[in-house]
């Protein structure tokens, strides 16, 4: 009996598939996991032939659900802000030939959805879309042979309407009938029905998206909003730094004001909480006025970090080395690139909501992954996975891993001292700015030459970072778990491997090149804590690459557009390159003093989106104020799911870049964190905002999807940089450049 006429027989029939499975949602036992594969992102490989996250998920109901109630959709990425789970919606909905408005969307709550690890690295259409363009689609076709079975007609005479089966008799059926029939708890197939492109009516169209709606109206769109019955609300008191001792603390005056509920204190841990968030503030204050530490880590001076980084306990990891080097040319170029400490800046603090009630503890957060988070606080709070329950709601500002899971570990500890009554937790600015984790500080020295034919020869590059994936692999990872009375160590850390990348992101140039020599210093004994913030180390990498390029052409007398152009193989890469300086009408350089004009180019990851910038800025000759005049950007993800939300995320990239490029660093020195507020970390303004962005979208019709959201931060850093050098006549290579000195 085939997988197909299993699905008709009397044991299917009484199973029905309106049963979610349990365990074919869980994570796998840890000690699976030294025998088994995992993805990227940390998840169980189960059926590595199978496409996008149906490799770690591969059950059809563990994406879809049809039952009397309707259909509802399963997806283990979450909403950022970048419309991600509208995309979702429409690649479902197309896929099953229904209305989205038919279709209850859930995301990433471990109690119901897939574990698909984190939402990072432009894989939520990437892999979750590709999951459920395959998945809706081989349940649809489940659907029609249930019914050409129970009809006994030719599956190929049927059509679908709206959830409704249709034979050319006028016989109709619904889904939620159909789905009697099917046993969806069965692995997804490698192939799945071919869809032409042409007849799509949803992928590649723009619908409203969901999450705008509450946003625009003042309705409840974040975490931040949440309001339970008889919700307390709490506030942490934080150590001055990481590693200080709590010495003394006044709990019994902090526990006599009004409407305080509970004062908390286990070693170095401090909360309290209150009947409204008013009396926990004032509280919290008073917290911190009498709260005596001794000790804490030394903080460096920002001055020296770049020599410290070099200096630092690290480990060397080859990245890529390929060829045989030639002697040197006598065009050669080298420099050396750095980059400060970036924070990310949300706009709302971070916040959770928890409950423990009847032995259950449910959490409400903006984190980016709630399997690993459960996982994380489970081992905190001593409670079995199954009693850990994480459900996202989207936060108010979150890219990468910012204070979200500090939060929530914050949120869970304090709702199981809070007798069976939920919690809301909101940091405080300072809070947030001091204790998230940052995007790291790096350096990276390169060396390049020209052949005697004009091409790139030798290539030599070394960066030295300190981690920027501290996701949440152990309790260990959480602040609140590092300063409990009995505290957790953080798992020792370890880089995302090529092709992906952590700080070596985006270091092989997709170039041809003669030989590479491409090497990492991964700093495992930091001055700070460190983690991912949107696109890792491709941010200066494409900077460090992007400035050789033009520098090399400069050298060898051609046009440093063209120049890439004669090391791009790549059909796609060469099109959107082609395309921006097209639509730029490349160099176009007004003639005005302080104008200048850049262009850069990459493929995330190598492996992902195609991206060239065209910029244009003008120099103000006394303050030397960067203004961005002009950007065109073309780019290629593959198969356009919508093009509205594409078209918003290059646009919000090209503002968060030319904001880190230009003006973001932590300030520092050896009395600790400066930027406590926006006063200390000046970000780009809405008056600084480029004049006129274009963003071209080259659609490629049934191709993969690539993935979006984090493409573009790369080369417009690089554009930037170029075009400051073309109307300076002075390379900057350091970060950001507003307070960068140039190059002679």
């Amino acid at each position: 009996m085939s997988n197909n006429e299993a699905g008709f027989g009397r044991r299917a029939f009484l199973r029905g598939s309106t049963l979610l499975v349990a365990f074919s949602l869980m994570p796998v036992p840890r000690r699976v996991l030294a025998d088994t594969e995992v993805d990227t992102l940390g998840t169980v490989i189960l059926a590595p032939d199978l496409a996008g996250s149906l490799r770690t998920n591969p059950y059809l109901d563990a994406w879809i659900r049809i039952d009397p109630q309707g259909i509802t959709v399963y997806t283990g990425k979450v909403e950022l802000g970048t419309g991600v789970k509208t995309a979702l919606l429409q690649i479902a909905a197309e896929r099953l030939e229904v209305s989205p408005k038919a279709i209850n969307l859930l995301t990433a709550d471990t109690a119901l959805t897939p574990n698909e690890g984190y939402t990072a690295g432009s894989h939520s259409i990437f892999d979750s879309g590709t999951a459920l363009f395959n998945a809706a689609a081989q349940v649809r076709q489940l659907l029609l042979e249930s019914a050409a079975h129970r009809w006994g007609v030719d599956l190929a005479l049927l059509k679908t309407v709206e959830a409704t089966i249709h034979a050319p008799s006028g016989q109709t059926m619904s889904y939620a009938d159909a789905v009697v029939g099917v046993d969806l708890h069965r692995y997804a197939q490698q192939q799945s029905p071919a869809m032409a492109p042409q007849a799509f009516k949803l992928i590649g169209h723009s619908i409203p998206r969901l999450d705008i709606p509450a946003k625009v109206s003042g309705g409840a769109a974040f975490v931040q909003d949440m309001r339970l019955p008889g919700m307390l609300h709490a506030r942490v008191i934080r150590p001055p730094r990481p590693g200080c001792r709590l010495e003394a603390f006044d709990s019994e005056a902090i526990a006599q004001l009004a409407g305080v509920v509970n004062v908390i204190r286990d070693g170095n841990y401090l909360a309290v909480v209150a009947k409204d968030e008013w009396q926990a503030v004032k509280a919290m204050r008073l917290g911190y006025e009498s709260a005596q530490w001794s000790g804490g880590e030394a903080v460096p001076e920002s001055t020296s970090i770049h020599t410290l980084l070099k200096q630092l306990p690290a480990r060397r990891y080859p990245i890529s080395h390929t060829g045989s080097s030639s002697p040197g040319g006598a065009k050669t170029y080298r420099a050396k690139t750095t980059k400060q400490y970036l924070m990310h800046g949300s706009i709302g603090p971070s916040c959770s909501v928890a409950w423990f009630k009847d032995g259950m503890l449910t959490v409400w957060t903006h984190t980016q992954g709630v399997y690993p988070l459960r996982a994380g606080i489970a081992q905190m709070v001593g409670l079995p996975l199954e009693k850990v329950r994480c459900v996202h709601v989207e936060g108010s500002g979150c890219y990468g891993h910012n204070g979200a899971d500090d939060a929530a570990a914050d949120a869970a500890l304090i709702a199981m001292r809070s007798s069976n009554l939920p919690v809301r937790v909101q940091w405080m600015r300072e809070q947030e700015n001091l204790w998230e984790p940052y995007s790291s500080a790096m350096v990276t020295e390169l060396e390049a030459s020209l052949d005697a034919n004009g091409r790139i020869g030798n290539w030599a590059y070394e960066l030295w970072t300190t981690p920027h994936n501290e996701r949440i692999v152990n309790a260990g990872r959480l602040i609140p778990a590092r300063l409990l009375a009995r505290p957790f160590a953080s798992a020792p850390s370890v880089p995302i491997a090529q092709p992906e990348g952590d700080g070596d992101r985006n270091a092989i140039p997709l170039y041809e090149v003669g030989a590479t020599r491409i090497d990492m210093n991964f700093v495992t004994q930091m001055p700070f804590r460190t983690s991912a913030m949107r696109s890792l180390g491709a941010h200066i990498n494409i900077f460090a690459i992007e400035a050789s390029i033009d520098e090399l052409a400069r050298q060898a007398s051609v046009d440093p557009v063209q120049f890439r152009l004669d090391h791009l193989t790549d059909p796609r890469a060469r099109a959107v390159v082609e395309k921006a300086r097209d639509a730029f009408g490349w160099p176009g350089k007004p003639a005005a003093v302080g104008s200048g004009v850049g262009f850069a180019f990459a493929r995330y990851k190598n492996i992902m989106g195609y991206c060239a910038v065209a910029v244009q800025i003008n120099v103000h000759p006394q303050t030397g104020e960067i203004s961005v005049e002009r950007v065109v950007t073309a780019v290629d993800v593959g198969q356009i799911v919508s093009p509205d939300g594409l078209r918003n995320q290059v646009q919000g990239g090209i503002v968060q870049s030319i904001s880190w490029t230009l003006f973001e660093q932590v300030d520092y020195d050896a009395g600790g964190v400066r930027s406590y507020d926006w006063s200390g970390y000046p970000i780009l303004r809405f008056p600084q905002l480029p004049q006129d962005v274009q963003v071209h979208l080259l659609d490629q019709p049934g191709e993969p999807f690539l993935g979006a959201a984090e493409i573009v931060q790369g080369p417009m850093a690089a554009a930037l940089g170029n075009a400051l050098a073309d109307a300076t006549g002075k390379r900057c290579l350091d970060l950001p450049l507003s307070r960068a000195r140039p190059v002679a």
